[in-house]
C-alpha cells in the first residue's frame, strides 16, 4: 500500500494498534496473577476461577467475526470506540463485583474488548503491507502479551493489598490508550467499504462474488484483493486444519498462561519463581510473535508453524519433567520457551488468510478462523480445571505438549489455496 495515502509511513499504525493490544492484552496475561487473591477475595472454588477465564476467552472470540464485520466496511473507528467502555468497565465492574456471577458478566465484557481490539490489530498490517507481512502482524501482535511482561510485577505486588484500586488503575489504562488509537487507525480507502462483501454475497460492483474453487497446489496468490468470502472459505480444507491447530494451540497454551502460577505452586516452585514464570510466559509471548512472524517472511509461513509448535510440544514435554524434579530455574526458563513457540497462530495465521483468501475480507476471515479460541478457551479453562482435579497438574500439562506437537507435525500437511478466478 502507499505510504502517500496516509502522509506518513504505515508503520505508524502497527505501533499504535501495537499498544492498543498491550493494554487489552493485560486481561489475558495478568489473569494468572488476579486469579489467586480474586479467589480469595470471592471464596470461589477452582472450577468456579477457571470458568471466569473460559468466559473471557468466549466472548473475545464471539465478538470478533462482527467486530471484523464492521472493520471490512467501515474501518476501524467504530469498533475501536465500543472497545474503549468495554476494556474500561470490564475492570471496572470485575474491581467492585462482590459475586462470581458478577465477575462472570464484567469480566467477559473485558473480554469483548479485548476481541475487538485484536481484531482491528491483527489485519491493520494485512492490510496495509504486501511486503513484510509477518514482521509487522509480529510487531502488532508483540504488545499483546509484552506490556505484561512490565505490569505483572506490578499488579503482583498491589492486588493483595488493593485489589479495586490495581483493577480500576488497568481498566483506566486500557480505556485510555484505546481511545487514542481511535482517531489514528484507518483502512486503505480501496479496502474499505468498496470491496466489501454485501449481506448478499456481492462485490462492489454489485455482481455476484465469485464462487470459490476447490484448493489446490498453485502458489499462495494475494494479487486478486476481492478473494475469498468467509463463506467460500470454510469451504477449502485448510481452512479445517488451520482451525483444528488453532483450537489445541489455544486450548494448551490458554492453560500454561492461566495456571501457569498455580502449576509452579504445586510444583513446590518458590512465588518468587513462579512470579518469574508468569513475567516470563507474557515476554517470550511477545518476542515469539515478533521473531517467529519475521522468520515466516524468511523460510515460509507454513513450514515456520510447523517447526515452531513442534518445538512448543517438546518444550511442555520438558516444562513436566522439571517441575516434578523442582528444578525452578528451568522451570522459569521453559514456561517462556513454550510460549515463545506459541506464536505461529497469531503472528503467521492472520498472514496466511490473507494470502489464501485476498485482503478485502481478512478481518472477517481471520474472524472466523479467530472463533477456534472460544473451544481453546473452554480447553484451557474449565474443562483444564477438571483435568486438573481427575489426573493431576503433571498429567494434564504433559497431554498439553503431546498435543501441540501433533498439530506442529500436522501443518506440514497444508497447501496454499488456488486463487479465485478473475
Amino acid at each position: 500500500m502507499e505510504q502517500k495515502e496516509l502522509g506518513f509511513s504505515p508503520w505508524w499504525l502497527v505501533l499504535v494498534a501495537a499498544a492498543a493490544m498491550g493494554v487489552a492484552g493485560t486481561y489475558q496475561f495478568a489473569w494468572s496473577s488476579i486469579r489467586l487473591p480474586l479467589e480469595t477475595r470471592l471464596g470461589a472454588s477452582e472450577a468456579a476461577i477457571g470458568t471466569v477465564f473460559t468466559l473471557f476467552v468466549v466472548s473475545q472470540t464471539t465478538v470478533q467475526f462482527p467486530a471484523g464485520w464492521v472493520r471490512d466496511r467501515w474501518g476501524p473507528k467504530l469498533p475501536m470506540l465500543a472497545s474503549t467502555v468495554l476494556l474500561a468497565g470490564g475492570y471496572a465492574g470485575t474491581a467492585l463485583a462482590d459475586s462470581i456471577w458478577g465477575v462472570y458478566l464484567f469480566y467477559s465484557l473485558g473480554g469483548m474488548g479485548v476481541g475487538i481490539v485484536y481484531s482491528v490489530a491483527a489485519n491493520t498490517p494485512v492490510k496495509w503491507f504486501d511486503d513484510r507481512r509477518g514482521l509487522a502482524t509480529g510487531i502488532a501482535m508483540v504488545a499483546y502479551s509484552g506490556l505484561s511482561f512490565v505490569l505483572i510485577p506490578f499488579v503482583r505486588q498491589f492486588i493483595v493489598t488493593d485489589f479495586v484500586g490495581t483493577l480500576l488503575s488497568l481498566g483506566a489504562l486500557a480505556g485510555l490508550v484505546a481511545l487514542v488509537a481511535v482517531p489514528i487507525l484507518r483502512d486503505p480507502a480501496a479496502l474499505t467499504a468498496g470491496d466489501a462483501e454485501t449481506d448478499g454475497g456481492a462485490d462492489a460492483t454489485g455482481a455476484d462474488a465469485e464462487p470459490a474453487t476447490e484448493p489446490g497446489d498453485a502458489d499462495t496468490t494475494d494479487n486478486v484483493d476481492k478473494g475469498y468470502t468467509w463463506r467460500e472459505a470454510v469451504q477449502t480444507w485448510q481452512f479445517w486444519l488451520l482451525y483444528g491447530i488453532f483450537v489445541i494451540v489455544n486450548g494448551v497454551t490458554l492453560m500454561l498462561i492461566g495456571k501457569i502460577i498455580a502449576f509452579a505452586a504445586n510444583a513446590g516452585i518458590s512465588a518468587g519463581a513462579a512470579t518469574g514464570a508468569a513475567s516470563l510466559v507474557a515476554l517470550g509471548d511477545a518476542f515469539g510473535v515478533v521473531i517467529v512472524g519475521g522468520l515466516s517472511d524468511q523460510f515460509g509461513r507454513e513450514r515456520t508453524v510447523g517447526v515452531a509448535l513442534t518445538l512448543c510440544g517438546v518444550a511442555l514435554a520438558g516444562l513436566v519433567t522439571v517441575a516434578e524434579a523442582g528444578i525452578a530455574p528451568t522451570f522459569v526458563a521453559l514456561a517462556a520457551v513454550a510460549a515463545f513457540l506459541r506464536a505461529p497462530p497469531y503472528a503467521i495465521f492472520p498472514s496466511l488468510v490473507g494470502e489464501y483468501y485476498g485482503r478485502a475480507h481478512s478481518s472477517a476471515n481471520y474472524a472466523v478462523l479467530y472463533s477456534a479460541k472460544l473451544w481453546g478457551g473452554v480447553a484451557g479453562g474449565t474443562v483444564a480445571s477438571g483435568l486438573v482435579v481427575s489426573i493431576g497438574w503433571n498429567a494434564t500439562f504433559l497431554l498439553g505438549g503431546v498435543l501441540i506437537l501433533a498439530a506442529g507435525l500436522a501443518t506440514f500437511l497444508l497447501r496454499p489455496v488456488r486463487a479465485s478466478p478473475a
